[in-house]
């Protein structure tokens, strides 16, 4: 997938947009328990500050949202949603101190706290769903679910009929891996994607919606994104509707390198603040504010290196812009 950090991809923005839909797709016994006429509560910002350790693996994305049950009494379920895109030995480990740490932080008689991942990598038989430890009579067992995109292969032609917004995204994804080394045939897997979204009736705001996650997916070279664009506008000459114009497409490409560049930001902030706060154990609240207000990747790269060096929090309050 065309990811350049781990926050800012097309996966978290897909549950972001369609988290019902997310659910329904791929953990529908869940879904089928949840109350739904409830409003659900993104806490992907607390869910960052529960877990800064940017050394415990790489990840497409990672989700905390809070549901309520349809049970009678009052249940609260904290559900931490792992987007993982690559083999990591230490996932299992990750998962288990992510879990423990949002359950430390958020527990109540009435509340319940689930961790479910996803897993986008290219190993067929890696499928970690625990992670254990024990010794004398001392043990622990932690499990939870997981899918494992892959499994999704063989059923390529049914996903693509389907209507949930994920068996998209998932076509899209195996779609990629499979044309990696052949631009020709990725452009027609994404046409045909995109093609599908008209097709099956989806509102124009699905469309554009789910457009600009595929455009994200499937990148293709200049010469050949230029003849998708003329196939796509064809298309919609020939069906009369008009919906992914020159000026929306120009407008998706530009929310898709800021969106890329806000990430890149967010990271080197949030390296800068973990640097200093290991070296000094704590920082003020109004350095942090001051870091996180910076915009200039260069200069955050700069404090980066002399946060490594710096023999004290005034010597570097010095040097900030």
């Amino acid at each position: 997938m065309n990811t350049t950090n781990d926050y800012d991809s097309p996966w978290k923005e897909a549950i972001d947009v369609y988290f019902p839909e997310f659910m329904e797709f791929f953990f529908p016994e869940a879904y089928e328990d949840i109350d739904w006429s409830r409003d659900f509560e993104s806490l992907d910002k607390e869910l960052q500050q529960v877990v800064r350790d940017a050394s415990l693996g790489k990840r497409l994305a990672d989700k905390l949202v809070k549901v309520w049950l349809k049970t009678g009494e009052e249940t609260i379920v904290f559900i931490h949603i792992e987007i993982q895109g690559e083999y990591d030995s230490l996932f299992q480990h990750r998962m288990f101190v992510y879990h423990y740490r949002i359950y430390d932080r958020y527990y109540q008689p009435n509340t319940k706290i689930v961790s479910l991942a996803i897993l986008g990598d290219d190993r067929p038989s890696w499928k970690p769903q625990e992670y254990q430890y024990f010794l004398w009579d001392c043990q622990l067992n932690f499990k939870f679910p997981t899918r494992k995109l892959l499994d999704y292969q063989t059923q390529l032609d049914t996903l693509e009929e389907e209507k949930n917004p994920f068996a998209i995204i998932i076509t899209a994804h195996l779609r990629a891996k499979q044309t990696i080394n052949n631009p020709t045939e990725k452009l027609n897997y994404k046409f045909s994607l995109v093609r599908r979204l008209y097709e099956q009736g989806y509102s124009k705001n699905d469309i554009l919606q789910l457009f600009r996650l595929i455009d994200w997916i499937l990148v293709l070279p200049v010469e050949l994104a230029q003849s998708f664009d003329q196939q796509l506008n064809n298309y919609e000459e020939e069906k009369r509707m008009p919906y992914i114009t020159s000026i929306e497409r120009h407008g998706i490409e530009k929310g898709i390198e800021q969106g890329i560049e806000q990430g890149m930001l967010n990271k080197a902030r949030e390296s800068v603040i973990e640097v200093l706060e290991v070296k000094f154990n704590s920082i003020p609240n109004d350095l942090k504010q001051t870091i996180n207000n910076l915009d200039n990747l260069e200069v955050l790269k700069q404090l980066m290196r002399q946060a490594v060096v710096i023999s004290s929090l005034t010597e570097f309050e010095e040097l900030l812009p």
